[in-house]
């Protein structure tokens, strides 16, 4: 048998179960930390319940994921997890879904272990949005998650010292009560950081930079695009705008 019949022979094995995202889609990809319970609490013993050096690895290998090759427009993170926007003209490996998980995976796992100095894993799926809205709705959905994550973290924070079970003490009260819990505790929930309640932004933003050509003897200004890590994020309808506008620049 030739090896061109071979190789179509065998090579349909590996195409099989290729997935990829249709064109008139716009992709969010998540990624999130494996067993990262563990790796905070038992392996690095990170500060409850937020860790600073935790927050910049974070913050940093979103930013790395910024420029692996695909074009990404905007990141967000919170927690153990990354949300990467997609440009809706990127067509990257034709947005075969394996490509992109794995790739994006591969690299948030080697960044950050190399940066932490242990092995650590993330897993990544593709999440498809029918439209603009929906991308915009998605992101407020995260956000508001963080929120009520945050608050959650604290108040379980706080009920360790004392010695009682979140489960039992916390369950069916709601957000005013928390609030009120840990007002009590001397937390001031609404003065935490911003970034604890309602995550971090990484995006790219043009700048001038000032530089000089040696053959006309003139100051010249040029245009430069620079990574910015935001963590005063705008809440609420605000950052529904907030996230149509990348759609405008795009």
């Amino acid at each position: 048998m030739k090896f061109d019949d071979f190789d179509a022979q065998m090579r349909i094995y590996e195409q099989s179960i290729d997935q990829f995202i249709l064109p008139d889609l716009y992709l969010v990809a998540r990624l999130k930390g494996r067993s990262f319970t563990k790796l905070t609490k038992e392996i690095c013993q990170f500060e409850r319940p937020f860790d600073l050096k935790f927050h910049h690895l974070m913050t940093n290998t979103t930013s790395a994921l910024m420029e692996v090759g695909f074009n990404i427009i905007y990141g967000y993170t919170e927690n153990d997890e990354i949300f990467l926007l997609f440009h809706p003209e990127d067509r990257t490996f034709n947005l075969k879904v394996q490509k992109i998980n794995s790739i994006l995976a591969g690299e948030a796992s080697a960044y950050f272990s190399l940066e932490l100095g242990k092995k650590v894993a993330f897993d990544c799926r593709v999440v498809p949005l029918p439209n603009i809205n929906r991308v915009a709705d998605y992101f407020l959905w995260r956000q508001a998650n963080t929120d009520s994550n945050a608050l959650n973290a604290y108040c379980d924070w706080v009920l360790c010292d004392t010695g009682q079970q979140s489960q039992q003490f916390l369950v069916g009260t709601d957000i005013s009560f928390k609030v009120r819990f840990l007002l009590n505790h001397g937390i001031d929930f609404r003065e935490l950081p911003h970034w604890q309640r309602f995550g971090s932004g990484v995006y790219f933003q043009q700048t001038n930079h000032q530089g000089f050509n040696p053959l006309t003897e003139q100051e010249t200004t040029t245009q430069r695009r620079k990574l910015v890590i935001d963590e005063q994020l705008p809440v609420g309808d605000y950052y529904r705008q907030f996230i149509q506008r990348f759609f405008q620049a795009a």
